[in-house]
C-alpha cells in the first residue's frame, strides 16, 4: 500500500503558494491549508485549537478563517514574526500607509547615489547570495523602508514581507534539494536594467501581498515564542484541539531556508546564532548542533517507546553521532508530549504530521514510535495515516497520526 501512495504536492508546500496570505514566503517542511482542513473536519471539538510547532503558521491562518481560536508555538524568532504579521488584522489605514512606504522607499532608492557605508546582513560570503550589484540595490531598498517619517509598524511588517520576497528571487540560492547550493552569478544582459527591474518586483510583490490582506481574520490569532518541549510554561490556557507537524527526524537544518531572511531582518547577527537556534529546534543539526551530539545525554531515563531501541543500536553500530541524533529527536519530542498533556481538556483531538527517516539501512518509523509514545502517556484512539510519497528516498512517507486524551 505504501508503495502506491503518490507524491500529493497537494498536501505541501507547493499547495499554498497561491493561497492568499500562505503565499507569502516559501518553506518547505511547511505542510498545506488542505491538511488543517482535513484534521478540522475529523477534530471532535473545536473550541481551541494549539499547533505547538507552527511554523509559517498555517493551523493558526486556517483556524482564524473558520472561527476558531488558535494559539501558535513556535522556537525561531523570525517564524513568530512572520506568523504574526500572516494573522493579523489589517486596517484600511495600514494598507494604505503601506502603498506609501513602498512608493517612498522606490522613491528614495531611485535618488539615491551609491553609498559606500550601506548596511548590509553579515550573511557568510554574501557575494555568492547577491552580486555587488544586487546587495547595493536591496541594501539601499532595505534602509529606506526602515524610515523614521513611518511609524506604522503593521505598514512596514507587509514591506518587509515583500522585500524577503524579491531578495530571495534575486538572489543565487537554490533550495530544491536538501543541501544548499549557489547559481554562477553570470553577468546578465539586464544588468543595467537590474536596478529597475528589482524596484518594480518589489513594487509588484508588495501589491500581491496587499491584496491578501483585504478579506477578514475572523477570529484572532495568538503567537508565542518558546520551545514545546516545555509547552506547559509557554500557553496560558488549555486546549482540545491540538494540529501540528513537529520537525522530521530527517538531519536537516530548520534555519537554513530562513538564514537570507533573518540576517537581513537581524534575527541573525553571526553564523554560531544559527547553530544554536537549530540546537534548540527538534531533530536540528546547523553547526553546533551536530557537534554536541557526542557528548549529550538524555534528561530523562525509561521514556521510550520499546520500539526505539532495536532502532537506536542499529544505527549506532555506523555512527554514534547518528544514533544520539535520532534519541535526542525522540526524548525531546517525549518531552514535549508529556507536557502538552498539562494543557489539555479532556476528549481534545491531537493531529500530528510527520515524516519516518532512513539513516544507513536503518528505516526510523516516526510514525509507529511517535503512536506508542502517546499511548504510554496515556493517549487513546491512536491510528496513524499514510499521507503520501515524499520526493526523497523511495522507503519516504509522510503520515497522520492522531490521538485523543482523556485525564486520567
Amino acid at each position: 500500500m505504501k508503495q502506491r501512495l503518490a507524491q500529493r504536492p497537494d498536501l505541501t508546500f507547493k499547495a499554498n503558494i497561491q493561497h492568499g496570505r500562505h503565499s507569502w514566503l516559501r518553506l518547505t517542511p511547511a505542510f498545506s491549508a488542505q491538511l488543517v482542513e482535513a484534521a478540522l473536519e475529523r477534530a471532535k471539538n473545536k473550541g481551541r485549537a494549539l499547533d505547538p510547532f507552527c511554523g509559517t503558521g498555517t493551523t493558526g491562518l486556517v483556524c482564524a478563517e473558520h472561527g476558531i481560536a488558535c494559539d501558535l508555538v513556535e522556537v525561531n524568532p523570525f517564524l513568530v514574526w512572520l506568523s504574526r504579521a500572516k494573522t493579523r488584522e489589517y486596517t484600511a489605514e495600514s494598507l494604505h500607509l503601506a502603498r506609501q512606504l513602498a512608493l517612498h522607499a522606490v522613491n528614495t532608492v531611485k535618488n539615491s547615489k551609491t553609498d559606500h557605508t550601506l548596511w548590509l546582513p553579515p550573511i557568510h560570503q554574501i557575494d555568492r547570495w547577491w552580486s555587488p550589484l544586487r546587495q547595493r540595490v536591496l541594501g539601499s531598498l532595505f534602509a529606506a523602508l526602515h524610515s523614521e517619517t513611518f511609524g506604522d509598524e503593521s505598514a512596514r511588517d507587509l514591506n518587509l514581507i515583500a522585500f524577503c520576497r524579491v531578495a530571495i528571487e534575486w538572489s543565487g540560492a537554490a533550495f530544491n534539494h536538501q543541501s544548499l547550493s549557489f547559481k554562477t552569478h553570470n553577468p546578465s544582459l539586464f544588468e543595467p536594467d537590474e536596478e529597475r527591474l528589482i524596484l518594480e518586483h518589489f513594487v509588484e510583490e508588495l501589491y500581491h501581498v496587499l491584496s491578501t490582506c483585504t478579506s477578514p481574520i475572523g477570529t484572532p490569532v495568538r503567537v508565542f515564542e518558546g520551545d514545546s518541549r516545555y509547552i506547559h510554561h509557554i500557553v496560558p490556557d488549555k486546549y482540545d484541539l491540538v494540529i501540528t507537524s513537529p520537525p522530521y527526524p530527517n538531519r536537516i537544518s530548520y534555519v537554513r531556508e530562513l538564514r537570507p531572511y533573518m540576517y537581513w531582518l537581524g534575527y541573525l547577527k553571526q553564523a554560531r546564532e544559527a547553530g544554536e537556534l537549530d540546537w534548540r529546534t527538534i531533530g536540528g543539526t546547523w553547526g553546533v548542533a551536530t557537534s554536541r551530539l557526542a557528548q549529550w545525554q538524555p534528561e530523562s531515563i525509561g521514556l521510550f517507546s520499546s520500539l526505539l531501541e532495536p532502532v537506536v543500536s542499529k544505527i549506532a553500530a555506523h555512527s554514534t553521532i547518528l544514533a544520539n541524533y535520532v534519541l535526542r529527536y525522540f526524548h525531546d519530542m517525549n518531552l514535549h508530549l508529556q507536557h502538552i498533556r498539562h494543557v489539555l481538556l479532556p476528549g481534545a483531538s491531537l493531529f500530528y504530521i510527520v515524516g519516518n527517516a532512513k539513516f544507513y539501512d536503518t528505516l526510523v518509523p516516526t510514525h509507529e514510535i511517535l503512536a506508542d509514545m502517546m499511548r504510554g502517556l496515556g493517549f487513546y484512539n491512536l491510528s496513524c495515516e499514510p499521507l503520501r510519497k515524499r520526493n526523497s528516498k523511495k522507503e519516504l512517507f509522510e503520515y497522520m497520526v492522531s490521538a485523543e486524551w482523556r485525564t486520567p
